[in-house]
């Protein structure tokens, strides 16, 4: 019996994951077909859904055809991660640059991947610890660095920097997605929602010592008609206050 190697399954994946592909069969089928085929049914479906026989039948091959050019599920995966994460920029290194000074750069970088989780929500679901290196994450990582080198940052604190506004984005999406659920799920906008909460609240909450937090929450509920702010609102809210926060330690230095 032949014992895969760890390390042999990690090289060939890198590999495959920078284009050295198996040639295309006659059929047409490709590691880009499948790829393509694999994100259409994971935009539809959720991650869940993808599988090495969902993805052949979505492109009408045999399941077995499939192996010929992605080993397996994990592997697809990981190629379908690297391929949406083309789309923020184009694979266009200094298209973060090209928005301003280094604040709109990473409001720019903000925006483009509240953009990808809105387009492919399926990526929320994925809590990878060791990030799938291909071409385009490689070129996406450049290109939301490129505003922070040069303005003060150490290496080490650029990547931090960065690190902590996707994190900021992806909470928030994550977020936005459990309300859009939580709205379809109970037939309720937050608004209808709102409209029946707020007036028993205010005969129920009558404890003095919950003063501050009856008046805050009263504000945020009449402001978003929802029991917090709306998800467009803390992106910004945050993001403003990274921002500031990194601002307020170049001026120190």
């Amino acid at each position: 019996m032949t014992t895969r190697s760890p390390a042999l399954d990690l090289v060939r994946s890198i590999y495959l994951l920078w284009g050295h592909h198996p040639a295309p069969g006659r059929s047409g089928l490709s590691v880009e077909v499948i790829v393509r085929a694999g994100i259409e049914v994971a935009d539809a479906r959720g991650i869940d859904a993808v599988s090495m026989r969902k993805v052949a039948e979505h492109i009408g091959a045999g399941t077995m055809s499939l192996y010929a050019h992605v080993p397996g599920k994990d592997d697809l995966i990981a190629l379908m991660v690297d391929a949406v994460y083309a789309e923020p920029y184009g694979n266009d290194v200094a298209a973060a640059t090209s928005q301003g000074d280094w604040r709109a750069a990473m409001r720019y970088v903000a925006r483009r991947n509240w953009d990808l989780y809105v387009r492919h929500p399926w990526l929320l679901d994925l809590r990878p610890s060791r990030l799938a290196l291909g071409p385009n994450l490689s070129r996406k990582y450049e290109t939301e660095l490129r505003p922070l080198d040069g303005i003060g940052l150490s290496d080490i604190s650029m990547d931090s920097t960065l690190s902590m506004i996707l994190s900021h984005v992806e909470a928030t999406a994550r977020s936005s997605r459990h309300i859009v659920r939580t709205q379809d799920d109970s037939g309720m906008s937050d608004t209808d929602w709102w409209a029946i909460v707020a007036p028993a609240l205010e005969q129920v909450m009558d404890d003095g010592d919950l003063a501050v937090s009856a008046r805050v929450g009263n504000t945020v509920g009449e402001q978003f008609q929802a029991a917090s702010a709306s998800p467009d609102h803390a992106l910004t809210f945050g993001l403003d206050t990274i921002l500031d926060g990194i601002q307020a330690n170049l001026d120190r230095q």
